[in-house]
């Protein structure tokens, strides 16, 4: 059963974390580009499908953790300090993706809407480079997880110290 979860796990994680940190990477350069030239609305018109996929991918994301815990459970490591630590870094990183970047690729997104209450002139100045920043340590934190995953510190596997 633990290889099983462990497969749905990896595979859930390749899937749904690759594609955030994809789109939310190129966020931030779109959004430069667009708010720089408001006028041109062909700038922007990619702004709504990297943050629509970002989103979605977010939510579907939630089977990573899901699937890590039952994992973790069925192998007996769920006190083992790379994978608590692992887990807090998800976490943050979780947060750092509904608490700031998600909604601040949603501010400039609505400012290009006709209509909408915000404009391209509320969109606070540095937005995009405080996305990228943002979006620079949510993958950052990934990526330190991803080697703890696989190096597993302690582990009897072979692989690590």
């Amino acid at each position: 059963m633990s290889a099983f979860l462990l497969s749905v796990h990896v595979l859930a994680a390749i899937l749904t974390i690759g594609p955030v940190a994809i789109t939310a990477s190129m966020f931030p350069r779109s959004a430069r580009l667009a708010l720089a030239a408001p006028n041109d609305l062909r700038k922007a018109v990619a702004l709504p499908i990297l943050h629509r996929i970002t989103h979605v991918y977010a939510v579907i994301g939630v089977l990573v953790p899901v699937f890590g815990l039952a994992t973790g459970a069925s192998m007996g490591v769920l006190g083992d300090t790379w994978l608590v630590v692992s887990m807090i870094l998800t976490a943050v990183a979780a947060a750092m993706l509904i608490v700031f970047i998600l909604p601040g690729q949603k501010r400039v997104v609505r400012a290009f809407d006709i209509g909408a209450d915000d404009t391209v002139e509320s969109v606070p100045d540095g937005i995009a480079r405080r996305l990228a920043i943002l979006t620079g340590v949510f993958n950052l934190l990934w990526a330190i997880v991803v080697v703890l995953m696989i190096y597993r510190p302690g582990s009897t596997t072979g692989v690590g110290p």
